[in-house]
């Protein structure tokens, strides 16, 4: 059993991006530590086997699926109304909803001088923007009881930039590029995290972000070994490795932890 003050039973957690590749992650980690859980995603995203091996597991007394954007106020505002209508104000909102484009989702590639300001632009849309937008919907809820844990999901590339020898074994004219605005809308996330939780602090709502490493799932055998070589504790996390940092944040065991950014890169970006 996890320790009285990670537990989060009889709270109400709701996590955005709930099919996205890290959405699963932190809805096990809540409903382990008794939260009741919503996942919020895209209509066309919560009907995906990831949500409905959710739902299998845990059933609806533990998990509820419902459709939100969070680049879409009045849907967010729909959910909130909903949920805090079934189940009474969240505890905990995690920002999860985020758009990467790595090698395997198959989209053009293009050089630097070539990407367009357009899709700069959508990265921004979700990645800060929609995790703005959910927090000022969720967060009032939360400053209206006096309590609550906004946790925003980072990333190490919030802190460094890719290194893209990750990816010259894939070949390929041009080669593949990430995309310059995933690490600077994380950035962005970072700072909005630090400014947020000085605003709300006399409000008893905490907010900060948690940024994890590579996670495994899936990664060709040659980006593993060359990732995994740059990393002290040579390995890529797994899903376990996020479970721990998440019910810290989200639990009154961080009731003293405000403004910060939790990195769980194993070591990565001590170098």
């Amino acid at each position: 059993m996890t320790p009285d003050r990670f537990r989060l039973d009889g709270r109400v957690a709701v996590v955005t991006g709930a099919s996205g590749k890290l959405g699963p992650i932190w809805i096990g980690a809540l409903i382990e530590a008794g939260a009741f859980v919503f996942g919020l995603d895209l209509e066309s995203a919560v009907a995906r086997p990831e949500v409905k091996r959710i739902e299998a597991a845990h059933g609806p007394e533990r998990f509820a699926a419902l459709v939100a954007d969070v680049t879409d106020r009045l849907s967010l505002e729909m959910a909130a109304s909903a949920i805090v209508t079934a189940r009474g104000v969240p505890s905990v909102l995690v920002n999860n909803a985020g758009i990467d484009q790595p090698p395997a989702a198959g989209a053009a590639r293009l050089r630097m001088d070539e990407v367009p300001v357009e899709v700069f632009r959508s990265i921004f849309e979700v990645n800060t923007f929609g995790a703005f937008q959910a927090t000022q919907v969720f967060g009032r809820e939360m400053v209206k009881v006096g309590y609550g844990s906004v946790i925003n999901i980072g990333s190490l590339y919030a802190s460094v930039s890719p290194d893209l020898r990750f990816y010259d074994h894939l070949g390929g004219d041009p080669p593949f590029l990430k995309p310059p605005a995933y690490g600077a809308s994380k950035a962005a996330l970072i700072n909005l995290t630090r400014y947020l939780s000085t605003v709300w602090a006399p409000c008893g709502v905490r907010v900060n972000a948690l940024s994890p490493g590579g996670v495994a799932g899936g990664q060709d055998e040659e980006f593993k070994r060359k990732f995994c070589a740059r990393v002290p504790l040579a390995r890529m996390a797994e899903a376990e490795d996020l479970v721990g940092p998440l019910q810290f944040l989200a639990s009154d065991a961080s009731a003293y932890v405000t403004g910060t950014e939790r990195v769980v890169d194993g070591g990565f970006t001590v170098w």
